[in-house]
């Protein structure tokens, strides 16, 4: 899904897709250099009992390190998911 996510030029230019994706055999999760990401994103799934929704947070780096702030857009962004659901 990243790879066809990075098609669209915008997103090709991203600095970081973490994802979180829990299957019937488990979670599955990849940070993309955002150590910790992928395991905020599946916990928040698990949360909410989700299976087979994959949450893909895509950010740039704008020249600022966001420290822990980081964690707080990661789960911002899950919980804008989640409510659309």
């Amino acid at each position: 899904m990243v790879a066809e996510l990075c098609k669209t030029r915008k997103f090709a230019k991203a600095t970081h897709h973490s994802w979180g994706l829990i299957t019937a055999e488990g979670p599955l999760k990849a940070d993309d250099g955002e150590a910790g990401a992928g395991m905020v994103i599946v916990r928040m799934l698990e949360r909410e009992g989700l299976k087979d929704h994959v949450v893909i947070v895509t950010r740039w780096f704008g020249g600022k390190h966001l420290g822990g702030d980081r964690f707080r857009h990661i789960q911002e962004a899950v919980r804008i998911y989640l409510a659309d659901l």
